[in-house]
């Protein structure tokens, strides 16, 4: 019986001594900060990504219609816009992915984890369209052009 005394009285001295400790908290406080700036420069990015993306096909896909009759000069325009929404999509999903982790109610991270879903759904469909017009364009002897990426990739 002493024993169990003891040991309780040992578990309330550590758990009231943790609690107290502002070191741990401050910590989390600080990671929570640097996250929340990582999560803000990350879709930063993202946004870049997306609107010099979306500039660029304007630009090409506004001078290949006005031009050009091509199906497949139309189709590089959008191919390469599509490469640019893929990237953009992968960073937004990174910067939420960052953010369930600093998340601490349910709501938020039910919010979280919806806007997760679509963007991977959106993803998902976007490659899956990009394969499509790759064996199009294999089928049809023609070969997919180095600047249908975004950085010549």
């Amino acid at each position: 019986m002493a024993r169990s005394c003891t040991y309780a009285k040992a578990v309330l001295v550590a758990a009231h001594t943790l609690a107290d400790a502002p070191s741990v908290t401050a910590m989390e406080q600080s990671l929570a900060d640097i996250t929340r700036l990582a999560i803000i420069a990350i879709d930063a990015m993202a946004l870049l990504l997306i609107v010099i993306g979306t500039a660029e096909a304007f630009v090409s896909g506004t001078r290949v219609f006005l031009g050009s009759r091509s199906g497949h000069e139309r189709r590089a325009v959008w191919l390469r816009y599509t490469h640019w929404l893929v990237a953009g999509l992968t960073f937004q999903l990174a910067a939420d992915i960052l953010e369930t982790s600093i998340t601490t109610r349910w709501e938020d991270v039910a919010r979280l984890a919806i806007i997760a879903i679509i963007r991977t759904m959106l993803n998902y469909f976007l490659e899956r369209d990009l394969a499509e017009v790759r064996t199009l364009e294999h089928g049809e002897g023609h070969t997919p052009t180095e600047s249908a990426t975004p950085a010549g990739n």
